[in-house]
């Protein structure tokens, strides 16, 4: 069965002073509706828990410390789900709110674990209601206005389409608030495409996201074979064109090199403790070989990590080569790079042949 994903940013969930847009969720869940009933899987992720809580607490701009934006989001989160589930239920569906952290994404097995049980409510056909869980952790609060979240979440499902609703009609050659003579950009089909453009990082008052997060997690999901829309959810009908194909917002074409859940997993979601800096012979053999990272390789160990911790592998310190994970701690590492394997085994006599081993490695 086909998945969508719909991310609702906070600006298309509120007004500027934090009241909540009625009509626009009664229209959104509406077409949430319709696609469900046509017999498409619906996700919603949805932001706006904080500027629930502000308007709630009547805070008349949002927040900056820590414990404000978690207070507030811990006020909101829950009247905000309460919307959706009713408004969801007049429409004859059930709906199930998840709450998701930055740490469920980057450790690996409560990563597969929030799999299953997306995948189980979507087998019972109802639709998860899914926001970051601010009032507990501080990571999340930066994460783009859940962009980030949302096209994790894509990748978690397998859906065809993720579509990103903000209170723009797409992306625009340049910010149109700022250059009148800026056009939208109705189909990327190469990400280098993007390099021609003013991708600014302007955000609305109540969110923390903007254009560019919103394209980093296009990146994403199209790296995992997944279309991508970014359009207004502002506009009538904007879901059930975008699933149709039609001509609305701005569509990224799936990139045909689709990576495994688990390296891009490894790539977006699982932080890295430190930098390996590779000379010129094993940079050229990770991109062009698929072949694993050996220590003689290895040229300088940058950061304290652990064996299993992720690593930025770099060339000359300097050009990103990719990302993986390493086989050995930090304090190891130091005592064996550019050493060859016999003479690794000599200095680490139960230590494996690779460095990072090529499954466990993705290009940058």
């Amino acid at each position: 069965m086909a998945t969508v994903v719909v991310k609702l940013g906070s600006s298309v969930v509120a007004e500027a002073n934090g009241d909540l847009r009625p009509g626009v969720l009664e229209r959104i869940c509406d077409e949430v509706a319709a696609l469900h009933g046509a017999g498409v899987e619906v996700v919603v992720v949805t932001s706006g828990a904080i500027a629930r809580g502000m308007r709630l607490l009547e805070l008349p701009i949002r927040p900056r410390a820590i414990e404000d934006l978690q207070a507030a989001s811990a006020v909101g989160q829950g009247k905000l789900y309460r919307v959706y589930d009713e408004l969801l239920r007049d429409r004859g569906l059930t709906s199930a709110q998840v709450l998701l952290t930055f740490f469920d994404m980057s450790a690996r097995t409560h990563y597969v674990n929030a799999r299953r049980t997306l995948r189980k409510l979507l087998d019972w056909r109802i639709v998860p209601v899914i926001n970051e869980n601010d009032t507990t952790t501080t990571d999340e609060i930066s994460f783009g206005d859940n962009d980030f979240l949302a096209a994790q979440v894509a990748v978690l499902v397998g859906a065809e389409l993720l579509v990103l609703l903000t209170d723009t009609g797409g992306l625009y050659t340049a910010d149109p608030r700022r250059d009148p003579g800026a056009t939208l950009v109705e189909e990327i089909g190469d990400l280098e495409e993007l390099d021609a453009l003013d991708i600014g990082f302007a955000t609305s008052p109540l969110g923390s996201g903007g254009m560019r997060s919103k394209v980093v997690a296009a990146e994403m999901a199209t790296a995992a074979g997944i279309a991508t829309v970014i359009a207004s959810g502002l506009e009538p009908g904007v879901i059930g064109r975008a699933w149709a194909g039609e001509s609305t917002g701005t569509r990224f074409a799936p990139r045909p090199a689709r990576h495994s859940s688990f390296k891009l997993w490894l790539k977006y979601a699982k932080p890295s403790h430190g930098t390996l800096c590779v000379d010129a012979g094993a940079a050229r053999a990770l991109r062009e070989g698929g072949t694993s990272l050996l220590p003689v390789g290895i040229v300088e160990v940058r950061g304290a990590f652990d064996a299993g911790d992720a690593v930025e592998i770099r060339e000359a310190g300097e050009t990103a080569v990719g990302k993986g994970i390493c086989n050995y701690s930090a304090v190891e590492l130091r005592r064996v790079m550019g050493r060859k394997s016999a003479q690794v085994r000599e200095v680490l006599p139960r230590a494996t042949e690779e460095a990072v081993h090529r499954d466990y490695f993705v290009l940058a």
